[in-house]
């Protein structure tokens, strides 16, 4: 970008706006328009859900509905627990919980992410 131009007169949103287009056109090929798009496609695969309350999720998905409540199985839940420290000079303690769950009932209100689970 030259000096003293904004970002509109040097070009820089042109371009911007046509990698935009080109990468929602990519995605529309795929028939994803809209982000529920995405959760259709992830049906009878694993995804990561991301819950309020420090609360991750990892299962396979089955069902799901507008409020996004979902139908996952094979999950493990993973909590992360800080405990406040027993002094004022201590550190809080961050712990971790897991459990497993056959099938689970996921109430969309508390729903922060969906997303494929992280490659390892």
């Amino acid at each position: 970008m030259e000096i003293g131009r904004t970002p509109a007169q040097s070009g820089y949103s042109t371009c911007v706006s046509s990698i935009f287009e080109s990468q929602m056109a990519d995605l529309s090929s795929d028939g994803v328009e809209e982000p529920f798009d995405l959760i259709r496609l992830s049906l009878s695969e694993r995804v990561l859900i991301k819950l309020r309350g420090d609360r991750v999720l990892n299962g396979t998905l089955h069902a799901y509905d507008g409020h996004m409540n979902m139908v996952l199985s094979d999950v493990t839940e993973t909590i992360t627990v800080v405990e406040p420290p027993q002094s004022a000079e201590d550190e809080p303690i961050i712990r971790t919980v897991k459990r497993n769950c056959d099938m689970l009932f996921v109430r969309g209100d508390g729903v922060v992410l969906v997303a494929p689970p992280a490659r390892t």
